[in-house]
Order: structure tokens, then sequence, then C-alpha cells
């Protein structure tokens, strides 16, 4: 077993039967000295700490084919680098496809206990371009006919290139203060590893992650469903399907046929035909899971990543929480150097004066586009396209993407490293995070309501209606125009909408005007006028309808009154405390209010029990509604948010 190194002398080989160890476990690596196939190998190996740089240990080798690693197990979670030597000194500098050294991660034997962050690191990546172009060993070229479509997982080699994209933020992660534990990108297709998954808040993919296995894809999509987090610090991320297979000797293969008609599981099973994850048969685009894919992005290779030192994102979104302390504003560059040298995107709208998402690439409709990068010029280097950082919502879980393969080494720039930072923190720190943020602004509304798909609010000036889309994206108002005729418009205090219709209401929108005058008006961005539905108790400050009743806040008393929605004639009734609610609108069923301490809740009955319960903590609101399943509201500083 050998190896020319760079010297064109031969070098041991060496190959462990796994990339990843659990502390206090056992891991085997098959060795041979340099000169005949097989040989024991006699010399040394050295075992480093690739993070914090630290040397672990150093043994002899007397002549063995065979090594066990016992890990001790107060060796931290981290990823190491076991390399093997004969007489020779080692190399000062990384080398392309060195195989008498062996990459792996130790695990945390009790996963999450001393952090709720992940970093998968994308083996699968590093072993496809392993020896790429050599016939039947490597995966590259993609359209190299007499490439490797099969490679063995405990071959020599596999380390990360030289380029060694993932290394920077990996080192800084300790340096900024962030215990993280590791994980082989490989355990996340192991459904008992997947299952530890919940014991953490937030998965980090980080640099260069392109080769997923459906395993993969599942494990980590289940885990935002129910509630982790994800952090693409990446591109280019899971744009290739794979299979891992079982060898007859017990090992393991990385497959990757790259053509659905040379690919034998296609006939059997489509899904995991190993082609592109957006390909047919498996039409799966990975925007599922990331938000924005390699195929609107942008790629610099050869010669033309010399680019990558040049370009900024931009600004859309500085409203958000991820640029919170970062001084941004909207149209601000960022970030120089960061972009490359592949970047993902979305494919954007432009018409509505900011990006937003189509959803035509499958990217989800909860997608808010954060920052963007025109790289169309790239097309002369390579690929041609965008970058767009973004955040979504899957399942109950967040996903933030920064869109670029090299992200860490821009780390040094104070905005990245905020940005960085507020990713962490939010969706990796110990503490719960707030399940409320920003979707754009709301300066001066002063009433909310959803219906029919539009969110409208009533501006500064009390008549004016206005509405947008309740998308997670910064849209502007627009104001509905004036119904035609000679009447003022009514100036309204506050808006509400069913979300069904009954009796003889339809689903409106309804208004409570300055003189406790209840309207309602048909829910369009055209002109419609308003007509009278009855009056209102005096003062009323939020209206809510639900099971065909209609409910409304009076604050001068701090009591809740009710009334039948299909009988405009009926009286007013108190109904209990208000228990200081200043607004009112209905999820699921329920009334929801906010309070100067939070969210409360209670059943839309007509008897006083129960009484409003407080929910959760919230921030001091001057409207609030609902849509789909998340309250909307909008605060004293402009802001509207939305929640979950």
């Amino acid at each position: 077993m050998t190896a020319a190194g760079p010297d064109g002398v031969a070098r041991p080989l060496a190959g462990a039967e796994a990339t990843s160890c659990v502390q206090g476990g056992r891991l085997r690596f098959r060795l041979g000295a340099r000169g005949t196939a097989g040989r024991p190998l006699r010399g040394r190996v050295v075992v480093t700490d690739e993070v914090s740089g630290e040397v672990r240990l150093k043994a002899a080798l007397t002549g063995v084919t065979r090594w066990d690693l016992d890990v001790p197990a107060h060796w931290p979670s981290s990823l190491y680098r076991a390399s093997f030597h004969d007489e020779r000194p080692e190399q000062p500098a990384p080398e392309r496809d060195a195989e008498h050294e062996v990459w792996f991660v130790v695990r945390a034997a009790r996963p999450g206990a001393g952090s709720g962050i992940l970093v998968s690191i994308p083996f699968a990546t590093w072993r496809a371009y392993h020896r790429a172009g050599q016939p039947g060993r490597g995966l590259y070229y993609a359209e190299q006919p007499d490439r490797a479509t099969r490679v063995r997982l405990d071959a020599p080699g596999g380390g990360p290139p030289p380029e060694r994209w993932e290394e920077p933020l990996l080192r800084w992660l300790p340096r900024a203060g962030y215990p993280v534990e590791y994980c082989s990108g490989f355990d996340l297709d192991d459904r008992s590893f997947a299952r530890s998954l919940s014991q953490y808040r937030l998965l980090v993919v980080n640099g260069h992650d392109e080769y997923w296995s459906a395993g993969m894809r599942d494990s980590v999509e289940e885990f935002a469903r129910r509630g982790g987090n994800l952090a693409f610090f990446a591109a280019n991320t899971a744009w290739w399907q794979i299979r891992v297979e079982d060898e007859p000797d017990g090992g393991r293969s990385m497959v990757c046929h790259r053509d659905a008609a040379a690919d034998p599981v296609t006939a059997t099973d489509p899904r995991r035909a190993t082609v592109e994850w957006s390909g047919s048969p498996v039409e799966r685009p990975e925007n599922g899971m990331t938000g924005v894919s390699f195929r609107n992005g942008a790629g610099a290779w050869g010669d033309g990543m010399a680019v990558i030192g040049r370009e900024s994102y931009t600004v859309r979104f500085a409203d958000h929480w991820v640029f919170a302390g970062t001084g941004l504003a909207d149209g601000d560059g960022f970030a120089r150097g960061s972009l490359g040298y592949e970047t993902d995107a979305a494919e954007l709208d432009w018409s509505a004066g900011v990006p937003r998402a189509t959803g035509r690439d499958g990217t989800p409709r909860s997608f808010a586009v954060l920052a963007t990068a025109d790289l169309r010029h790239w097309r002369r280097y390579g690929q041609g396209g965008w970058a767009t950082m973004g955040v979504f919502r899957l399942g109950v879980g967040t996903v933030f993407n920064a869109a670029t393969i090299n992200w860490g080494r821009a780390l040094g720039d104070p905005v990245v490293e905020r940005i960085t930072r507020n990713v962490l923190d939010r969706l990796g720190g110990a503490a719960p995070a707030p399940r409320w943020h920003t979707v754009g602004r709301a300066d001066g509304v002063r009433a909310l309501a959803a219906c029919e798909g539009l969110l409208f609010a009533v501006a500064a000036d009390g008549t004016t209606l206005l509405h947008r889309e309740p998308s997670d994206q910064n849209l502007s108002w627009t104001p509905c125009p004036p119904a035609a005729g000679p009447a003022p418009a009514p100036r309204i205090r506050c808006l509400t909408a069913p979300r069904e219709a009954a009796g003889p209401i339809p689903r409106a929108l309804l208004a409570v005007t300055e003189d406790d005058r209840l309207l309602v008006r048909d829910p369009v961005p055209g002109p419609a006028p308003w007509t009278p539905a009855g009056r209102t108790p005096p003062g009323t400050c939020a209206l809510a309808m639900c099971d065909g009743t209609l409910f409304a806040v009076t604050p001068h008393d701090d009591t809740l009154h009710h009334r039948p929605a299909t009988d405009p004639d009926a009286p007013w009734r108190p109904l209990c405390h208000a228990a200081g609610a200043t607004t009112l609108t209905v999820l699921n069923g329920r009334l929801h209010a906010t309070t100067p301490t939070g969210l409360t809740t209670r059943p839309p009955t007509t008897t006083p029990d129960p009484p409003f319960t407080p929910t959760t903590p919230f921030p001091p609101t001057h409207t609030l509604t609902s849509h789909t399943g998340h309250l909307l509201s909008t605060t004293p500083t402009g802001h509207l948010l939305t929640h979950p």
C-alpha cells in the first residue's frame, strides 16, 4: 500500500473503518508501508485536534498493518487528523489527495451535554473530490466517462482539499466562545445517530457540503420540522444525491452515478437515483431544506477564483434580527470577500420594490431575502448567477443560509462576525430565543387584519386603508383606493376579519370607528364602500369574531363584551375582565390578546370562565391579527412582527 507524495517518494497509506468515533470508543485503521502493498508499517502516528491545533497523541508503529485508536473519554468532540509516517519528515503544508492522513470526528458520548450546537463535517464531499480526474479513483470530473461511480469510505485519503473551506469557521468558534460538538456528515445517514439530533438546538453546515444521501436529508429535515434549527454557512449544498451502501466485507461505499439511466436503482426506487436533487426522477429540490440552490447561484473556478475577494453582499432587509447590531441599512454593502468560490441563490421577483422568492424553484414560501449579490458577470469565470442570503421556517424550526462557501474566511470583518454571532446566539443559544421576528415596517399603523390572503392596515391618519401580502418578506404597504362617492372615509380605531363566514356576515373586513360604529367592507385591495353593521360598546379598542360571536374590549373598564354576530340589533353584554388586553384576535379557534405583560388566551365561550390565561411574553404592541397559524402585530417602534 503506497502513495506518492509531492516529492515523488512513496508514502504510507492509511484508511479508517469509519469517519467518526464516539468518546471512549475505538477506531480501527488499515495501514501499509511504502514499497510493497500490504507490507507492515514501521514508523509513527501523530493524532492532532485540527480545531485547537493540539497534538493529542504520538505513538510508535513497529511493523503493523492495523492500528486501533482507543479514543480517551476526555478528548473533546472535534475534528481530528491521524498522520502516519515512516522515517521521512512530515510535510509542512497541506497536500492534495494525501493518503497517509486519516481525518475523523470524535462525537460526544452524551449528545448535547456540552453544547446545543452540532457541527457537521462534509466527509462525503471530501471523498468525492479525492483523486479527481484519475480514472476509476474519484467521482470527478462530472462528465468524465471513466470517473468512478463507487468509492469506498475506508479507502486511503478523503481529507479536505488544500483550500480548507471549512477550517476558518471551525477555528473561529472556540476563539469566539462557542463550545460545539461535531459529527461526520455520514452520521446523519445513520438512523440511530439521527435520533440523537433532538438533543441539539442547532445544526451547522459549513463550507462545501455538496453530496447528501436521502437518509441525511430526511434526518436533517425531520430535525428542523420538530423544532431544531439549521444554519448553512455554506453553498453548493446538497447538489448531488448519493447512496451509502454496504460492501460484502463489512465496509461501506459512497455511490454516485450522476446519471439516472446508468444507476440500477432508478428502475426500482427512482427517488434514490444518484442524480442532482432537483433533477428527474428525484425532483426534490434542495431548496426545500436550504432555501436556495446552486442552480441560481454562481461559481468562479480555476484562475477565476481571484474574483472572490472583490464581491460584496447588498442588504435587503436591515430590520431583520440577523442584522441586529451591525448598523447596516437597506442598500448597504457588506461581507466583502465572503462570496465564492460557489454561491447559492433563490429565484427572485423584484416587482414589489424588494426582492422576494418566487417559490418556482422549490424555495419555501416563508423564505425572507436578507441580502443579495449580483454575480451574473461571473459567467466569464465559470457560472454567472446570484447569491441570496435568507431565512425561513421549516416546520417548527428556523433555517438560516449565508449561501456562500467562503463565509468563514470573512469572519475578520466585524459585520460578518456580528451576523454569525446573531445566528448562533438566537438559533443555538442555551436560552430560548424569542419566537417572534420582524417581517417589515408598519410605521404609524393603528389597526390590522388579515383576510383572503391579504394583510390590511389603517394608516396613521385613521382613514387610509393599506394592504400588502402577509409574507415574511419586508414588503411595502400599498394604499387601497377610496370608494367613489361624496361620503368621507370613516376614522377607524380597530379592524378584524372572521376566519370563516357566519350567517349574514361573509368573510369581510370589520372596523370599529372612533364614534363606535361597526362597519363592514369587502376584503379587496381595490375601492369598496364601508357599510353599517351596528354599534359597538363605547370606547371599543379591539374586536374579534369567532364561532358566530363578536367580542369587543373596552379599556376604560377592562371588560370583554360579546354579542351574536348574526344580529346587528342584539345588545352587547359584558362577559369578563379583559386582563389588561389592548388588542384581540382569533387563532386556532381561541381568542388571543396582548397585555402589558405578554400574550393571553381564552376559548371563545360566552360564559365568564375560563378567564384569559397568560401564555408567553410578547413585545409591546399596537395591533394584533392572525394568518395561517401565525400571529402578526405592530409595535410602537413601527415594526411588523410575526409569531411564531
